[in-house]
């Protein structure tokens, strides 16, 4: 019996109602029959049960070539034919996350722990578009990752078809560079491309976007042996005058510091950092993402600089009379106000992106080149220096440390009245997992706890959104560092703002069996706002409560134990019984709900202009 289709369920009906026109110009043109045909593709998904090798095997070789193991996506119409194929790659593991915005910053968390380039996928439209944050964070963080999307056929690009949206000028701005694939043959170049490019030099994200008939299209193409992209990997001489120039400038200072920046780990050049502050003997200062280029038990390793940094390092930095940065861009929460920054110091910059020497601080001495190298020609420039020579400069040090540690319960606000405070509970994770796991920040307050108190010692295990600062990066960037480093126990810190930004991936953490360890600092607050708005907007403190969930009942919904503390006694048992356990767990924190992180540097001011505490009797130092 023939049942003839209602108007409704016609395929041009639901051509229509997906947005793709059926009047087509001049429709005897073979561009006109190209686009008809690619129509026709968009509503048929089906495959030859028996097939030849397309362009999504292609993808799949060519990631694995690459070294891919593991790539973060969630699946779409237009890359639908990726995973039609994906049984047949046995060596590329796919984790579903929940949302794109999660696969985004888990390639990060991937990289950032792995050392290796972190992969991301997903669709078309909002597929493409929930991954941009991420991207922006691997942007500014200067992570190596690869973000694939799909795209519509080629003959429906600028048609406006269903989910169609122009991904690669949306991600122009936040990308080292982007790929737009519409042959099947240009798929496994492309990828090789891609990855030279994100992990050559200055490290960063790069886009690809591959259209459905792409991945179709059948393709005998294979990874080729060899690159040739002239603009990427160049090697740069240093400039010998500027080491000379360099070398003469430390041998003549007399409180000089060592300015670590996160090119330190990008450029593995730890060891090298070392050796360098051992042989000259000048104490170590280090950024937000330059956090673990030093053992902070080493004598020379100084403090964490900046907005929320150590006071005593702040001081140390406006007394210096010469500052040497090594892999750091000098952003405005290390400098504060530029014309009141280190006003007596002569400044040595060495960065692997030109663009950086001078961009934000004038500097004496500008040396352009990897610090894995350039910081070895230094340290073969600069005379060995003893600590008696350094006496009365390290004694002075010493000074400004112990009162800097001591005022105020370290400027973190700690309560006597039992409630229970986010720095003790960040010192005493620290503690618990031997300073050796990976610690992945989220935005706020704890980020800051977080830096000041984590008492890190290796290189790599500090992962935070330092230049984007993305709330909801901890848990899914969390997810990655705990499958790019199984080795080490990893913990995503996070704010109850952050977190309930991202809860749906703690179905992710359950569903793929990856072990993190979440400690949620629930002061029910937005802290850093309320923190803002208690300070420097008189007590108006609109938006910043912030209501949440019964996180245990949460937990137990999606399967995550969870463990509470409440008060000071409870943190340690609340961490081992967390860490006992073989998979994800939650240890939920009730913090107290006022408690602010000092010192603090307002906005406009300068490192000079420190504020400690807050309330009666209350002043900036």
């Amino acid at each position: 019996m023939t049942i003839e289709k209602s108007p409704e369920t016609r395929p041009e009906a639901a051509a229509d109602r997906a947005g793709i026109g059926r009047h087509v110009p001049n429709s005897g043109s073979a561009a006109a029959a190209e686009i008809e045909r690619a129509r026709s593709a968009m509503l048929d998904d089906s495959r030859p049960r028996s097939r030849a090798r397309i362009g999504a095997d292609a993808l799949c070789d060519a990631l694995v070539a690459q070294g891919v193991d593991t790539i973060f996506g969630y699946p779409g119409g237009v890359i639908l034919p990726l995973y039609d194929i994906w049984e047949a790659h046995p060596d590329l593991r796919h984790v579903l996350v929940r949302h794109e915005q999660g696969a985004a910053h888990a390639a990060d968390g991937y990289a950032r722990a792995s050392g290796k380039v972190g992969v991301c996928l997903g669709t078309s439209g909002p597929g493409a578009t929930n991954l941009v944050t991420g991207i922006a964070t691997a942007q500014l963080d200067s992570i190596p990752m690869v973000a694939i999307t799909g795209n519509v056929p080629g003959a429906l690009i600028g048609k406006d078809a269903f989910q169609e949206i122009d991904i690669t000028g949306i991600t122009l701005p936040m990308t080292k560079h982007n790929f737009l694939v519409r042959n099947a043959d240009d798929i496994p170049r492309v990828i090789a491309e891609a990855f030279h490019i994100a992990r050559t030099g200055r490290p960063g994200p790069v886009h690809v976007d591959i259209t459905k008939d792409a991945l179709t299209s059948e393709t005998e193409a294979v990874s080729p042996a060899t690159i040739d992209l002239p603009g990427f990997g160049k090697e740069v001489r240093v400039d010998a005058a500027a080491l000379i120039e360099a070398a003469d400038a430390i041998e003549h200072a007399q409180r000089p510091v060592i300015l670590a920046g996160h090119g330190i780990l990008l450029g593995d050049a730890v060891d090298e950092l070392m050796a360098f502050a051992e042989k000259t003997r000048i104490p170590i200062a280090w950024t937000l993402l330059g956090i673990g280029a030093v053992d902070e038990r080493h004598p020379l390793a100084y403090g964490y600089m900046g907005m929320h940094g150590w006071k005593h390092v702040n001081r140390a930095i406006q007394s210096a009379d010469l500052l040497i940065a090594l892999g750091m861009r000098f952003d405005d929460r290390v400098t504060g106000k530029v014309s009141t920054y280190a006003p007596n110091a002569r400044i040595i910059h060495v960065d692997i992106d030109p663009s950086e020497i001078g961009k934000n601080v004038a500097v004496e001495v500008g040396i352009v080149g990897d610090v894995k190298w350039v910081i070895p020609a230094l340290t073969t420039a600069a005379r060995r220096r003893t600590d008696e020579e350094r006496a009365g400069y390290f004694a002075e040090l010493a000074e400004m440390r112990a009162a800097s540690e001591t005022v105020s319960w370290h400027g973190s606000g700690a309560w006597k009245d039992g409630l229970l405070s986010a720095d003790y509970v960040i010192t005493r994770l620290g503690e618990l997992t031997g300073h050796e796991a990976s610690y992945v920040a989220d935005v706020g307050q704890h980020q800051m706890w977080l830096a000041r108190y984590g008492g890190f010692r290796r290189p790599n295990s500090h992962l935070s959104s330092g230049g984007l600062g993305t709330m909801g990066y901890s848990l899914p960037a969390a997810m990655g560092a705990a499958l790019g480093n199984p080795e080490v126990e990893t913990w995503a810190v996070c704010g109850d703002g952050g977190l309930q930004m991202v809860t749906q991936e703690l179905m992710t953490v359950v569903a793929d069996r990856i072990p993190v360890k979440i400690a949620l600092l629930d002061n029910k607050k937005l802290g850093m706002i309320r923190q803002w708005q208690e300070i420097i907007y008189s007590g108006n403190y609109h938006s910043s409560t912030l209501p949440g969930p019964d996180w245990a009942k949460l937990c137990e919904a999606y399967g995550v134990p969870c463990f509470r503390a409440r008060t000071p006694d409870e943190v340690d048992p609340a961490i081992r019984a967390a860490q006992a356990v073989d998979g994800p767990a939650m240890v939920w924190f009730e913090t107290a709900e006022t408690q602010n992180v000092f010192p603090m540097m307002p906005a406009g001011k300068g490192l000079s202009d420190l504020i400690e505490t807050w309330g009666e009797g209350a002043e900036e130092r």
